[in-house]
């Protein structure tokens, strides 16, 4: 009838009838369901075949009315409401079916595979299996039919799937012998990502204006019901639903990125607002259901991790790349597939969120589940330095759980999540078997590469050492102190790339936010025992590195700051014809350096009455003037730049008449003197330019032939011209100081037409005056003001740029540390020397030579040492495996320079 052509013009009449005979025959076959769950199962095969039949030619004929609904125009919705009853009627039959049934015995006769043909309890479950395997496999096509209509028969939709649900929930589980319960939840997650790739096409193209709460409620609700279905389904059968866990997860991961993205656009704010309140923690639910399943094994959660987080190796392979953008990367987040997800950058933030979800989350966790997470943390530091992951990490504001609850605005930086989440997990696993993993994973990205990394992890210990009981964390306290003395070298000290000072820093950190007796016992541990010829190393180490002293007990602290002090005058005074050594254990200028360090972080306060300090600083100026020798230059120069810090933490001595001897040297030495020639005058600036923003405590002439002026004048001109990003900052913010505090009134002396600021940033060519003044105003309005710093989409961009930059670095890091390093041969020339290698400088040859004949020595005096028994044995061997190892680079330089 619905098919019939227009030209043949049915009679109204005969349309009438038919339509009503069909409402009929529907209403005819609900009367008969209804009936049927007044009497039992019924037992005869005959019977059985004919209920059988009935049943799937009236679920036919259902569907098909319910196809041909838009087709009859004024019976349309009379067929829709009765076919709805049928189907209710069909699904309370089931309901009553499955309870008369003896499921325990059946279950068991399957199991023990015995023959149940002539046994009719069997052929009633069988039956009622037969009905219900009938029942779901056409809900699921009249559910899939009623979510492609648009949301028209939404009231189809909800009893599809709700009695999809139901039935499966029936039978303990014996459907799944005769269903696909996979295929079924597959259709789900097909119904859900489709929902959500109608929408991310919808809201990635340009926006007008916000899409409201309500638009996207209206949304996502739908797909909360498919979500809602699916984990259901889930939870009853885990195991049939582990055959097809990848599309499931995967689903759960595009839903963690699409709120990333949602909530990254000031348009979507609304929309990102709905899903994390709607869908995520449905979703998340999802994936809980296959970590908290009991027949899920552990064999099988750990392969759900892997796959889900996969190892530090695979995101090696991942191809360095600018950062997603936002429009086309919201709809490609439902373009991966399960194949490809390992792969997809588009990804990688969803899956931190949710990684960090199941941190949050790990007291709900199975034990195995948590272990397995433990073992991803490597994997999780891995993924921060991608550049994507960084900049989000930096920039991202997510709602809190208050926004949703109390209705109030409430944002939270990405990385406090990150922070709290491992500090929850670390909690919950503390007395567990996962503990050990955490331990190494912190233990091992100790000084982890990417700062941002290290960052988390040095929190991390922070937190153990504030809430752990006393003897664990004297113990770590110890181990570390015992360890930094292992890096200790006399130059490690100064170099703030070296083991023995990421170590002192890390120990600063440490005790800082732990008790003040972490710091006693750190002191203690390095300075009082003196255990070492080296300690004194360590300890201006931890100096530099801003130990805090004024955290001290009363007596050591007074103790430490009078040491400093003492042994600092009593190094200027001896300092007169002193010459450094060439060697040794000790740093020479050791006290200079622990007063600069000091000052630096106002541990300590000095008096210098006797202007000693000026008249050391002087002397030093000279000293390095006229030394020609390299090394002993080296240590002028740091004690030069050393001694200006300590001039300016001490105002005082500004006011001092020696003050215009030291500008005149300044500017004899930097100026017109041997510095110009010095390629490592440079680390002298920085504490040069603190210096000089001091010198607008002291009175100034304007006049040109003023000697003292004109020398500030020339040493601010070389600093302002300085073109180090770094170096133009310091030297800015001198002169800023500077200018706020002199009482010259003539500021344009102190800048040079050519200063770095002064040029146009686009072309870098032209220099402009007042382009100079506009860019100093911004610079000091920037450095006063406190904003609170909103995301934009440049500044994503930025941090993006330098995350790719940072990932860079970290893989060659990586790459490094991966393996031995070896020199390679050296290049050849082909232009002017194409048969002649470069040859290796004299001195290097001989330093090789001397270095194969101390490891000969240091060999003969290890075979003595072997046979004597009064020695560690633990040393001993730590000393032979080192020896090893050195023999080996020894071994291979050699040859080197001999192939040179």
């Amino acid at each position: 009838m619905t098919l019939m052509s227009t030209q043949d013009s049915p009679e109204e009449e005969h349309s009438s009838l038919f339509y009503q005979l069909l409402l009929d025959l529907l209403g005819y076959s609900a009367s008969i369901f209804a009936a049927l769950t007044r009497y039992p199962v019924a037992v005869d095969k005959g019977l059985m075949s004919i209920v059988e039949n009935f049943i799937l030619e009236e679920l036919n004929l259902t569907k098909d009315c319910i196809l041909a609904v838009k087709a009859i125009s004024s019976f349309g919705s009379d067929v829709q409401k009765i076919a709805l009853e049928v189907l209710d009627a069909l699904i309370r039959l089931c309901k009553v079916y499955s309870h008369g049934i003896n499921w325990d015995s059946y279950l068991k006769m399957m199991k023990e595979e015995k023959k149940v043909v002539d046994n009719e309890e069997a052929e009633s479950a069988d039956h009622v299996n037969k009905i219900m395997k009938f029942a779901v496999e056409k809900l699921c096509e009249l559910g899939i039919l009623a979510a492609n209509d648009g949301g028209n028969l939404v009231s189809l939709i909800n009893l599809s799937w709700k009695g999809v649900v139901n039935l499966l929930q029936l039978g303990k589980g014996s459907l799944a012998v005769k269903l696909n319960v996979g295929d079924i939840i597959l259709t789900l997650i097909s119904l859900v990502n489709g929902s959500l790739r109608c929408a991310a096409e919808t809201w990635s193209s340009p926006l007008k204006e916000a899409v409201s709460a309500t638009e996207a409620r209206r949304v996502f609700l739908p797909v909360k019901f498919y979500l809602i279905n699916a984990v259901r389904i889930i939870s009853q059968y885990p195991s049939e639903a582990f055959h097809v866990f990848k599309d499931i997860i995967l689903s759960v991961i595009m839903i963690s990125t699409f709120r990333i993205f949602l909530i990254k656009d000031e348009l979507l704010k609304f929309a990102g607002d709905a899903i994390s309140e709607i869908l995520e923690p449905t979703s998340f639910h999802m994936l809980n259901s296959f970590l908290n399943s009991a027949q899920v094994k552990s064999a099988q959660r750990f392969q759900i991790l892997d796959w889900l987080f996969g190892d530090e190796t695979d995101l090696d392979n991942v191809p360095l790349g600018c950062c997603v953008n936002e429009a086309s990367g919201m709809s490609a987040v439902f373009s991966v597939s399960s194949g490809t997800m390992q792969g997809a950058k588009v990804l990688f933030i969803g899956r931190v969120a949710l990684f960090i979800n199941l941190l949050k989350n790990s007291p709900d966790l199975e034990d195995d589940a948590r272990l397995g997470i433990a073992r991803k943390l490597g994997w999780l530091l891995c993924i921060f330095t991608e550049e994507d992951v960084y900049s989000s990490i930096l920039v991202l504001e997510l709602p809190t759980m208050s926004r949703t609850s109390q209705k109030q605005e409430s944002y939270e930086p990405l990385f406090h999540f990150i922070i709290n989440a491992l500090k929850t997990f670390m909690i919950v696993t503390s007395s567990s078997q996962a503990w050990s993993e955490i331990e190494c994973f912190l233990l091992e990205n100790l000084f982890h590469p990417h700062f941002l990394c290290r960052e988390i992890v040095t929190e991390l210990w922070c937190f153990i050492s504030r809430h752990a009981e006393k003897v664990v964390v004297d113990d770590i306290i110890e181990k570390f102190c015992s360890l930094m003395k292992y890096a200790e070298a006399p130059d490690f000290a100064l170099n703030p790339d070296s083991p023995a000072r990421k170590m002192a820093r890390f120990l600063c950190v440490l005790v800082t936010c732990g008790p003040n007796s972490m710091v006693d016992k750190v002191y203690n541990t390095v300075v009082g025992y003196n255990t070492s010829h080296y300690s004194s190393i360590t300890y201006l180490a931890l100096l530099m590195e801003g130990f805090p002293l004024n955290s001290l007990s009363e007596k050591l602290r007074s103790e430490a700051k009078q040491r400093i002090i003492t042994q600092y005058f009593d190094f200027l005074e001896n300092f007169v014809g002193k010459l450094p050594r060439e060697g040794g254990s000790a740093i020479f200028g050791a006290p200079v350096f622990a007063v600069s360090a000091a000052l630096q972080f106002s541990l300590i306060s000095i008096s210098d009455a006797e202007m000693k300090t000026i008249k050391f600083l002087v002397a030093i100026i000279h000293k390095y003037r006229d030394c020609s020798d390299i090394k002993i230059k080296d240590k002028y120069r740091r004690l030069l730049s050393e001694t200006l810090g300590i001039i300016s933490n001490m105002k005082h001595l500004y006011t001092s008449n020696e003050m215009d001897e030291v500008i005149l040297a300044l500017q004899n030495l930097f100026i017109s003197g041997p510095a110009l020639s010095d390629g490592k005058s440079f680390q002298c600036k920085p504490n040069l330019s603190s210096f000089m923003a001091g010198l607008g405590h002291i009175e100034l002439e304007d006049q040109e032939d003023n000697a003292v002026s004109s020398a500030v004048w020339e040493l601010y001109h070389m600093l302002l011209r300085e073109q180090h990003w770094a170096l133009v900052h310091l030297a800015i913010t001198a002169f800023g100081y500077f200018a706020a505090r002199t009482t010259c009134n003539e500021l344009w002396r102190y800048v040079p037409q050519d200063a770095a600021l002064s040029f146009d940033q686009e072309t870098g060519k032209e220099a402009d005056e007042e382009r100079f003044m506009s860019e100093l105003k911004a610079f000091l309005e920037k450095e006063t003001a406190c904003p609170k710093i909103k995301p934009c989409p440049n500044m994503v961009n930025m941090f993006a740029i330098d995350g790719q930059m940072l990932k860079e670095t970290f893989k060659k890091i990586k790459d490094v540390e991966a393996k031995l390093v070896v020199c390679e041969p050296m290049e050849i020339d082909n232009q002017k020397q194409p048969n002649r290698k470069r040859k290796f400088p004299d001195r290097v040859t001989k330093g090789v030579e001397l270095l194969r004949d101390g490891v000969k020595v240091m060999g003969d005096a290890l075979s003595e040492w072997q046979h004597n028994q009064f020695d560690s044995t633990d040393t001993r061997d730590k000393f032979l495996t080192h020896f090893s190892h050195l023999e080996d680079v020894v071994t291979h330089l050699v040859s080197l320079a001999d192939s040179g």
